[in-house]
């Protein structure tokens, strides 16, 4: 495996880790800056306003700029950020640096597609983007145990900075081992945003994924907090149950990326083999999810896991999926993609902070994403059921069957 593909799958862990650090100090910072936990969701969906507004223009500059440079300065933004996050003072400053984390991982999903697409073939791209998915769930499952360990031991402050300051190390090996250039830029005969958006397939996986996103960042950001207030976890015995489920997903995406490109290797047909992986793990993922809720703590958390398993089922091909359809559009449908999809970040944190300032109680929060996901399933399951690889001559041409 080359050290670049290696840098990716840290930088995704990297990723993950920052984004999610906010979820895992808001038990102790909403307490310290005494935060309501409509103010505590808002804050929490700080971070995907931006990163939802820079997506289009994240995937326009990977495609036309040095893909190994762009990347590089998302990455020293966004961990610059978290570490000032350990500076802040208040509400004001933390949703402002918050916003600055999510303009700088915007490029990181259209710098990942550009990379591997240009350099795994389709019967070969199931396990590096598997990769790049247990480093999105291996991030989380470290980092909710690491940083609930430090913020249990020195305060969440002390969290913040050595978070940042840590992804920042990651920068050196980058200049020397990153990838050259990959690839050319964007034609400009290529298609543009109005072809991926008229696209039904492209509609579909936007909707796919905006669904799928509400509940997987539901619990991202508030898995820590209902293990804290519903189920009366310290700081230190959330830092490792908050990390397990994350853990699963790791594997579950892994397995399945190997498996999907072992299928597609022996013959099948690669999106059909991608959709089934999808459908399923959303349904299971929805099946389990409202029985976290239970009163029977035992049950409740392997509710979790069998859900948070679900979820690592349908990630390991959610990109590959979208690969396959896009062609040569890929950056572009991914920055849209991401945009649209990234909608359940901006809306699930707050509508669950919401939920909780007026119920007090996760059940309608779980409930909700439940439902999210089973619609993500009929989606990908039904609106996609003919899918196949867009073919963007007709369809710039306008002259594609209908």
């Amino acid at each position: 495996m080359s050290l670049f593909m290696v840098l990716l799958f840290l930088s995704a862990w990297i990723n993950y880790i920052d984004r999610g650090s906010l979820s895992v100090a808001a038990p102790q910072l909403a307490a310290e800056l005494n935060l309501s936990s409509r103010e505590t969701g808002w804050l929490l969906s700080a971070f995907f306003w931006t990163y939802t507004l820079f997506q289009i223009p994240g995937g326009w500059l990977v495609d036309r700029s040095n893909v190994k440079r762009v990347y590089g300065a998302g990455l020293a933004l966004w961990s610059v950020a978290t570490a000032l996050c350990g500076l802040a003072s208040g509400f004001t400053s933390l949703f402002l640096l918050r916003m600055l984390l999510g303009a700088g991982q915007a490029v990181a999903f259209p710098s990942y597609n550009k990379i591997l697409q240009q350099s795994f073939p389709e019967h070969r791209r199931g396990l590096p983007n598997a990769m790049i998915d247990v480093g999105t769930k291996a991030g989380p499952a470290l980092g909710t145990f690491l940083a609930g360990t430090v913020s249990a031991q020195y305060g969440w402050r002390v969290m913040f900075v050595v978070l940042g300051v840590a992804s920042l190390l990651w920068l050196i090996p980058w200049a020397f081992a990153g990838p050259a250039a990959t690839g050319e830029r964007q034609s400009a005969t290529g298609p543009g945003l109005r072809a991926i958006v008229a696209n039904r397939s492209a509609q579909a996986t936007f909707l796919g994924l905006l669904t799928f996103n509400y509940a997987f960042y539901f619990l991202l950001t508030w898995l820590p907090s209902y293990l804290v207030k519903e189920r009366h976890f310290s700081q230190q015995a959330m830092a490792v149950f908050g990390a397990l489920p994350f853990a699963v997903t790791a594997a579950a995406s892994l397995f399945c990326g190997r498996l999907s490109d072992q299928m597609i290797e022996g013959g099948r047909p690669p999106l059909a083999v991608r959709r089934g992986f999808l459908v399923t793990g959303l349904v299971a993922a929805g099946l389990a999810l409202p029985v976290a809720t239970s009163t029977d703590e035992t049950l409740a958390l392997a509710a979790v896991v069998i859900a948070f398993t679900g979820i690592g089922i349908c990630t390991s091909n959610v990109w590959a999926f979208t690969m396959s359809l896009a062609g040569r559009a890929s950056s572009q449908w991914t920055g849209i993609q991401n945009a649209v999809g990234n909608m359940g970040g901006v809306i699930a944190p707050a509508v669950t902070g919401e939920i909780l300032h007026r119920t007090g109680v996760f059940f309608s929060a779980f409930a909700a994403a439940a439902f999210m996901l089973l619609l993500s399933a009929v989606i990908y399951g039904v609106w996609l059921r003919e899918a196949r690889p867009v073919d963007w001559e007709c369809e710039i041409a306008g002259s594609c069957p209908r």
